[in-house]
């Protein structure tokens, strides 16, 4: 049984890195399954022993590559305020995005459709909207899904930003900045 798992995964694994190796040549819609097949070097009885249809293998990669976030998202334990939760978040993402780099360029280069940033998007959702139900809700009984995505909307946008740019800034560089911008108020100046 262990060894049919196996297989099962290599082959999985195989027809991902074979729609990834499309996708950096051609849109998803202009994919056909028999391509898959071909860059697998499969039978589309093995494809369709796995997946429905390409729609389903995308669905399938996608939920993977959302479950390997929040499992790195899961690391982010040992935080003692707001802002080093944050700050430790935008590391984690960086990460995850270095590591995943020619599947999100693959995704985005020759796909123009969001299915990429919605699972990120979704995935800091759910981390930031667990974390707060965990918390005693200390500001004014403001919903917790509008502080989700208050802070989100700058640390998605950074995450995205550095993906388009093909991380120009380092990811220390992105570090330092949001610890700065985290401490000071740009807008008010102290009056002596």
């Amino acid at each position: 049984m262990k060894q049919l798992d196996l297989r099962v995964q290599k082959t999985k694994k195989n027809i991902y890195e074979s729609l990834i190796s499309l996708l950096e040549k051609k849109t998803f819609e202009c994919i056909k399954v028999s391509e898959i097949c071909e860059v697998a070097m499969i039978n589309r009885s093995t494809f369709y022993a796995h997946f429905e249809d390409k729609y389903a293998l995308l669905d399938s990669f996608i939920k993977d590559l959302k479950e390997n976030l929040k499992e790195a998202l899961d690391t982010n334990t040992h935080i003692t305020n707001t802002k080093e939760y944050y700050l430790k978040m935008i590391e984690l993402l960086l990460n995850h995005i270095k590591e995943e780099k020619h599947v999100y360029q693959a995704i985005m280069q020759n796909n123009r459709n969001s299915v990429a940033m919605d699972m990120i998007y979704d995935a800091l959702k759910e981390d930031v909207e667990k974390r707060l139900a965990k918390e005693e809700n200390i500001l004014h009984n403001i919903p917790s899904s509008f502080i989700a995505n208050f802070y989100l909307g700058a640390i998605f946008n950074i995450g995205m930003e550095w993906l388009r740019k093909n991380k120009k800034e380092s990811k220390e560089e992105i570090l330092n900045y949001l610890d700065y911008l985290l401490s000071i108020s740009p807008f008010y100046k102290d009056e002596k």
